[in-house]
């Protein structure tokens, strides 16, 4: 990117430039890899630009683990359904597994952040996934109270909340390490059993 280009961005966009450029260094080496240098480095801009947006490396990594963060909870809302009466809570979890592997499909460098936060990460980023699964976890429990079959309520709502929870960040993982061998497709069917198993 010429500097000419460079200057066309709005300040918006610009720091989104430069929260991708955080990011990328993020994903490739760690945390500790990033710095002001860095990201002026990879944004193709001088580092008076970042400073500008983010005073300091603090401020851009929190700025960064704030984005990611809102990203990643934005896309679980968008899958996890509003009315868990709409229909048959085995499909409807169902439905929500495929969305959330979907999800990490399209945008696994997000994904990548919060499933298995890299070396380095800042302790504010683990807080952040921790209320985030908090939110997740509570509306599960809400949603399993009832059971997936008439008499077979979970003893423990919370508890069987926390297992689906597992299950599902844990197959997100297997597709993110490992996309060849573990297709949503085959992750999918893993799902359909376990819960139509529990729904019988």
């Amino acid at each position: 990117m010429t500097r000419e280009t460079a200057t066309r961005l709005s300040a918006r966009e610009r720091r989104e430039q430069l929260l991708d450029a955080a990011k990328a260094i993020v994903v490739a080496d760690g945390f500790h890899a990033v710095s002001i240098e860095a990201v002026a480095r990879g944004a193709g801009i001088t580092r008076p630009v970042v400073y500008g947006h983010f005073h300091d490396l603090p401020g851009l990594l929190e700025a960064l683990i704030e984005r990611e963060a809102e990203r990643a909870l934005r896309q679980l809302a968008a899958v996890l359904p509003a009315d868990f009466a709409a229909g048959p809570l085995n499909r409807l979890l169902l439905g929500a597994f495929e969305g959330y592997l979907r999800a990490v499909e399209s945008d696994p460098d997000t994904w990548r952040l919060v499933l298995m936060p890299p070396e380095g990460a800042p302790a504010s980023l683990r807080e952040q996934i921790a209320r985030g699964r908090d939110a997740v976890v509570a509306h599960l429990a809400d949603a399993v109270r009832p059971g997936l079959a008439p008499g077979r309520e979970p003893p423990d709502p919370e508890l069987a909340a926390r297992a689906l929870s597992a299950l599902a960040d844990e197959a997100a993982r297997l597709l993110l390490t490992d996309p060849e061998r573990h297709p949503v497709e085959r992750l999918l069917r893993l799902g359909e059993w376990l819960l139509d198993g529990l729904a019988a």
